[in-house]
């Protein structure tokens, strides 16, 4: 298996993040993948990856939350990160965590779009697949995806929790999958419906989004790569087929789309 998108970085696991590493192997996950979401955390998340090489792999990213002009300077902020995906040997596997939420506050709704434009372009640029985060933006993600699609775009439409009207459009993006964790599990989830009627278990790679978001039974907990399989074991339910299957068919959909973590 392999965990498309955790925090593995945060604070949270500062005092165990070996063993949550271990207890991630020995679950069956291959490998953990990180995303960057702002300056603070570029050192960190390498750090972290260098020491566990071929497991874990390290995103570069502005998250949507941390476009604040009032707090960073934004543009060398993005400045900065350009310059590290610029380099041919960059360990970079995708640009994420990116995108837009309005959940909290949009006060910054116009800065946000063009900071997840910019981005965008680095997808394009350095042929690299999107890490997308959409919190009550689906629209907007939309037409910033629509602007620049041109047949190349790929990545994950992260945490995806949406109704069938958002799975349809999403999906008409080919290179894209939907990312699945924990939410899928809850009691109250539309989810299941959702995807079995609308998505094919080809778009879908597995995720946790960990330390937030554990599966039940781990619901209320702090959420680890580990718990990836109990999403794993409900989409099995949902698909009418074994988790080996959805095992390797999402461990193939994010080799396709990860190329780098091939190997």
């Amino acid at each position: 298996m392999i965990d498309t998108h955790s925090h593995i970085d945060a604070e949270e696991f500062q005092d165990d993040v070996e063993q949550v590493i271990l207890r991630a192997k020995e679950a069956g996950v291959e490998k953990i993948l990180i995303p960057n979401i702002n300056a603070d955390t570029v050192e960190p998340v390498l750090d972290l990856c260098r020491r566990h090489p071929g497991i874990l792999f390290p995103m570069m990213g502005l998250h949507p939350e941390d476009v604040n002009p009032h707090k960073i300077d934004v543009a060398r902020t993005l400045d900065h990160m350009e310059t590290l995906l610029k380099k041919e040997d960059n360990p970079y596997v995708a640009v994420g965590e990116v995108g837009l939420d309005f959940y909290w506050d949009d006060t910054f709704r116009t800065e946000q779009i063009a900071v997840f434009e910019r981005q965008v372009e680095w997808a394009l640029q350095y042929h690299l697949p999107l890490m997308i985060h959409a919190r009550e933006a689906h629209d907007d993600i939309v037409k910033v995806i629509e602007k620049y699609h041109d047949g190349s775009l790929t990545g994950v439409f992260h945490c995806f929790a949406g109704d069938e009207r958002q799975a349809c459009q999403l999906l008409e993006f080919p290179g894209f999958c939907l990312g699945i964790g924990g939410v899928l599990t809850f009691k109250k989830s539309t989810l299941p419906v959702v995807l079995k009627k609308q998505v094919p278990l080809e778009r879908i790679v597995l995720e946790t989004d960990a330390p937030y978001l554990a599966p039940v039974p781990f619901r209320g907990k702090r959420n680890e790569p580990a718990f990836v399989i109990e999403t794993a074991k409900r989409l099995a339910m949902v698909y009418e087929t074994t988790p080996e299957e959805v095992e390797k068919v999402t461990t193939d959909n994010a080799l396709r789309l990860f190329s780098k973590i091939a190997g």
